[in-house]
């Protein structure tokens, strides 16, 4: 029986903690416009932007590969800036039998801030690979994230 694994990344910003978390909390619609290679399309399918329970679709490219993927979020945690989203359809679930992933910000002294994204996951079989392309994924999203916010 497969077990549910972890793994995580994690990112120094320059970007302020708060703006950060709040792209990925009520602002999603902006990824197409500050990562168009990477982020093709992003819409709400089930509730608005920024609540729990809320399901959104993705459509992506990780490591070359075009792929589409609902989500709900599944948790949201305004005093530690974190955000966890679980994985409902698509071509991960193709590969693993449940995804989570969970990104939180976290303000450090100096004018930075730290991103963690945390990936949970049960391989769908054996032959099923660890996705270090999503943490790889994430982590230059982090990068065009932050980038963006310095410019605006």
């Amino acid at each position: 029986m497969a077990q549910i694994a972890k793994m995580q990344v994690e990112a120094e910003i320059k970007a302020s903690a708060e703006t950060f978390y709040e792209v990925f909390r009520s602002k999603g619609y902006l990824l197409p416009k500050i990562c168009p290679d990477m982020i093709k399309d992003m819409r709400v399918l089930e509730g608005d932007w920024g609540t729990v329970g809320s399901v959104k679709q993705w459509t992506y490219v990780a490591a070359g590969n075009s792929e589409i993927a609902k989500e709900t979020v599944d948790a949201m945690d305004e005093k530690t800036k974190s955000i966890t989203f679980k994985t409902v359809d698509g071509a991960l679930l193709k590969i693993y039998k449940t995804m989570k992933a969970t990104v939180q910000v976290t303000a450090k002294g100096g004018g930075c801030s730290s991103v963690k994204w945390s990936i949970e996951y049960e391989k769908l079989n054996e032959d099923s690979p660890p996705p270090n392309k999503y943490l790889d994924f994430v982590l230059i999203l982090t990068k065009k994230v932050d980038a963006y916010l310095l410019k605006a």
